[in-house]
């Protein structure tokens, strides 16, 4: 990854939010981080296992939500830190609420994680549980924030006073080669409120959007909307990429491969990339 375009971290402020995080997770005598493979819980598992040594590990869940891209990134920044790593299989998919998709669907599949680390975290002698939660993430909708009060998950990042500016300058400083990754939340995300979560769907989104990256498409989601019985794809993408989706090469071959995959019809949003979009619904 580049660092061309990394912000320069004011010296005294990186160090002072450091010290905190540092500070915040040696109170916590051990702890267990659910390690996503995203900036935020990188941060929070490194600076972990500095401070607390062997005393510290992280946890990633693995599911039919989650990308390959992405579990193999989780495992190979565990590597990169050096941390002890435990991976189980997560099954949110199984629960009656996550399939539902009525708006808390992070809700059900918090609960999955939390309850896997927290039997984890009994099992090895750990006595917090922590996630890579930031200050900016408490003023948005968040119902996974519930899950983790009920099982009592720590937030050291929260704890710090760090919000995603910082804790990306401090990933850069760790030499995390996240420090620059976009949020890629879990395939669930992408299927549209109202329309229930299935692994079919699932995989069906994951497989076009690995077909996109491909084809040179990058910062883009295919949103899952069912209308009338149907699954359409509703692409989302940077504006400025919009002309190269379009290209008649291009644009066929994306269209041959969502009709394989099971989608009735696809569409390209010309509002472009934005985040929670996914609860707009196409016009029949």
């Amino acid at each position: 990854m580049s660092l061309a375009l990394a912000p320069e971290p004011v010296a005294t402020d990186l160090s002072a939010a450091a010290a905190r995080l540092e500070a915040a997770l040696a109170a916590m005598g051990s702890v267990l981080v659910t390690l996503s493979g995203g900036v935020d819980s990188s941060v929070v598992a490194s600076f972990a296992a500095r401070v607390l040594g062997e005393r510290a590990a992280a946890f990633t869940a693995t599911s039919a939500s989650l990308t390959a891209e992405e579990q193999e990134g989780a495992r190979a920044i565990a590597a990169a830190i050096g941390v002890r790593h435990f991976v189980e299989a997560s099954h949110e998919i199984e629960r009656p609420g996550y399939q539902a998709n009525a708006g808390d669907r992070c809700l059900h599949c918090k609960r999955e994680l939390y309850l896997l680390a927290e039997q984890v975290a009994a099992r090895e002698g750990f006595a917090w549980v922590a996630d890579g939660t930031v200050l900016d993430d408490l003023t948005e909708h968040r119902p996974g924030l519930a899950a983790a009060a009920e099982r009592r998950v720590r937030h050291p990042l929260v704890e710090a006073g760090i919000n995603k500016q910082t804790v990306r300058a401090l990933a850069r400083s760790e030499g995390l080669p996240v420090w620059d990754k976009p949020a890629m939340p879990c395939l669930g995300s992408r299927v549209a409120v109202g329309t229930r979560v299935t692994l079919a769907r699932l995989r069906r989104v994951g497989e076009l959007e690995a077909f996109l990256r491909g084809v040179g498409l990058s910062g883009f989601r295919v949103r899952v909307h069912e209308v009338e019985g149907t699954d359409w794809a509703r692409i989302e993408l940077p504006v400025e990429q919009l002309s190269q989706l379009v290209a008649a090469d291009v644009r066929g071959s994306v269209v041959e491969r969502a009709v394989s995959l099971g989608f009735s019809r696809v569409t390209v949003d010309l509002a472009g990339y934005r985040r929670g979009s996914v609860s707009t619904v196409p016009a029949s």
